[in-house]
């Protein structure tokens, strides 16, 4: 297992070329992404075709804000669906299959396992794709608080779920994305990132939820799908 190096030391990138690292290792940042036309099942009081438009627009608005969030150096989509695929790759994303049919932790380790093989010395963090209102900076604060030893997650608005979890090291990496996943990261050793962080705790599950997106302000692919 590769491990990040210490600043002013030396790493290679994944053509093997030789760089010194001045500042902390940047993160590849890892978007698991459902098919649209199956996401967002809690918003079926829409029109299919809208609900679509919306599920899309949240994944892209997430990419985009992870793009431009400092210390991320790639972005990495993780999907079957070949239109989104195409979506994503155009936005500037690199885009890998699911790794494990109906298991999303173990794809995201899956993933995980490729970035490290890619980039070695860069961390590995995974963020949910329906944050339409999500802010670079939140982005950036949180990841900035991941520590050197185990991993560190990012509780949901609610308190209750995850919309991010990140960890350094490779052999740290164990997501629990789930039902009641704060506690499962929580029990698991994972540090709870503090702060309001409100753009990047605010998912989109459900109507209500979409509101409250709004009020923080979304991106322009949701804002153009309402």
């Amino acid at each position: 297992m590769s491990q990040a190096p210490a600043l002013g030391h030396a790493a290679r990138d994944e053509d093997g070329k030789i760089f010194l690292m001045s500042t902390p290792p940047p993160f590849v940042v890892l978007v698991p992404i459902k098919p649209p036309a199956v996401g967002k099942s809690r918003l079926a009081t829409m029109p299919d075709q809208q609900r679509i438009s919306l599920a899309t627009a949240f994944a892209r608005d997430t990419i985009a804000a992870s793009v431009a969030a400092s210390g991320v150096a790639q972005v990495m989509v993780v999907t079957d669906d070949h239109r989104f695929a195409a979506v994503a790759h155009a936005d500037g994303c690199l885009v890998l299959p699911d790794g494990v049919h109906g298991d999303l932790n173990a794809t995201l380790v899956q993933a995980a396992h490729e970035s490290k093989r890619r980039w070695p010395a860069y961390w590995v963090a995974a963020l949910c794709g329906d944050l339409p209102a999500l802010k670079p900076d939140d982005l950036t604060a949180a990841l900035a608080q991941v520590p050197a030893h185990g991993a560190a997650f990012v509780a949901d608005d609610l308190g209750t779920g995850t919309t991010m979890y990140a960890a350094r090291a490779l052999s740290d990496f164990t997501p629990e994305f789930g039902f009641d996943s704060a506690r499962r990261h929580t029990d698991s050793g994972a540090l709870p990132v503090p702060g309001a962080l409100a753009s990047l705790r605010q998912d989109v599950d459900e109507a209500g939820d979409l509101g409250r997106a709004m009020v923080l302000g979304v991106g322009a692919h949701t804002a153009a799908a309402i």
